[in-house]
């Protein structure tokens, strides 16, 4: 029931730029990763990118088609992540969604309700 807040979406011409956010409107204790999905028109939904939010313990991985691109970032005190993309490409086009796992064993999880980026040529 509970969504996180999307934002940062719209529409920008090949190899530009776009920031997304995501925030938790709720304190959520136990934070242990943070994620990024996308879902193009007509298309599955693929996994873009992770990051981990252990205090001692912290990685990024991206999908080989945003990789060397793209770059997630986080502030776990605010329950928030970020997607910083660069170079955008027109197959970038999509729906994007963000995760944030949490609880015993990373096991439940809240997702945002999604943003538009479209990438024109």
């Amino acid at each position: 029931q509970l969504q996180l807040r999307q934002s940062g979406g719209g529409s920008v011409q090949a190899g530009g730029s776009l920031k997304l956010s995501c925030t938790a409107p709720v304190f959520i204790s136990n934070i242990c990763g943070m994620d990024w999905f996308r879902q193009a028109s007509g298309k599955q939904r693929e996994w873009v990118s992770s990051i981990t939010t252990d205090s001692t313990d912290g990685s990024t991985t991206y999908a080989d088609s945003v990789k060397g691109r793209f770059t997630i970032s986080k502030d776990k005190a605010k329950g928030t992540v970020y997607l910083q993309m660069n170079s955008l490409k027109p197959e970038d086009t999509a729906m994007y969604y963000c995760k944030i796992r949490y609880g015993r064993s990373c096991r439940y999880d809240y997702w945002g309700q999604g943003t538009q980026v479209t990438v024109s040529s």
